[in-house]
């Protein structure tokens, strides 16, 4: 079969059609060079391939391209893939653009010199493959992008596997009934918190969080006292963002009669602290 180029992200990165509406990313050194979109591809140069073989993944690839190099964007398919082949991990879509989101923002701090050890707990006895997942992934992550990330940053990954593990082991469609995005912005609007400038990447990541709400609400699982461990350190750290996202719960609560776990309350807290902090809000 051969393949042909959708488009070339650099030369050792492209997009192929496989055909009968099916795509995959291709890496391989030197397979783009002097390629054009629509010829054909070198099948002897290829080394990693990675298939978007759902609509919703087609969809989360040209929206993590937009801001997102392509090299952090390959190293996440790399684990997520690693984790499927290897442990027959079952997750949400969701996960390419929250593991693609955090590498990318560990990897400026890195450079910047600004990044600091994960505050999570350790929780690698009650979550086993998790953690063997996230350990390989931060040694993708260090020789893909040639950084040095500490061994503490395995807890982080491993906290989005967690969070994205789909217990059904099916996806669902995402339900209209409530307009999460809507709800939550009146929260945010009465916390004086708007999309401004300096602070709409992570806010607008933060209203595509709230897309795939009611597919993780509906695939959740009960805490257990580790979760709830994890919730507690860090609304130590973020009273302010804490405050804000349990406003936003509660509201959850009395419209859905469904209450947050503390791996979700926890992924609110990050976002609203990111959008407040880029905002120079600086909730504390």
């Amino acid at each position: 079969m051969q393949l042909i180029i959708q488009q070339i992200f650099n030369n050792n990165t492209v997009l192929v059609d496989l055909g009968d509406n099916q795509s995959a990313i291709v890496k391989g050194k030197g397979i783009a060079f002097h390629k054009s979109k629509k010829s054909f591809l070198d099948s002897s140069k290829i080394e990693k391939i990675f298939y978007l073989d759902s609509v919703d993944s087609q969809k989360n690839l040209y929206f993590l391209l937009k801001d997102i190099p392509i090299d952090i964007v390959t190293t996440t398919y790399e684990i997520v893939d690693y984790a499927k082949k290897k442990f027959n991990y079952p997750v949400i879509d969701y996960v390419y653009i929250t593991l693609s989101d955090h590498i990318y923002g560990a990897y400026k701090r890195y450079l910047a010199g600004k990044y600091q050890a994960s505050h999570i707990p350790d929780m690698s006895n009650q979550y086993i493959d998790e953690y063997l997942i996230a350990s390989k992934g931060l040694s993708i992550i260090n020789h893909n992008l040639n950084i040095k990330l500490p061994d503490t940053e395995i807890r982080n990954i491993a906290l989005h596997f967690i969070n994205a593990h789909d217990n059904k082991n099916r996806m669902q469609q995402v339900n209209t009934e409530i307009d999460f995005a809507k709800l939550i912005k009146t929260v945010l609007v009465r916390n004086n918190i708007f999309r401004t400038e300096s602070n709409s990447n992570y806010y607008d990541r933060f209203m595509v969080h709230l897309q795939y709400l009611k597919q993780r609400l509906d695939n959740t699982s009960q805490d257990t006292k580790f979760d709830r461990k994890i919730e507690l350190e860090i609304e130590r750290d973020y009273l302010g963002s804490t405050d804000i996202a349990k406003q936003i719960s509660n509201k959850i609560k009395q419209i859905k009669g469904v209450q947050l776990t503390s791996k979700e309350l926890l992924y609110f807290i990050i976002h609203i602290q990111r959008i407040t902090q880029e905002d120079g809000l600086h909730q504390h």
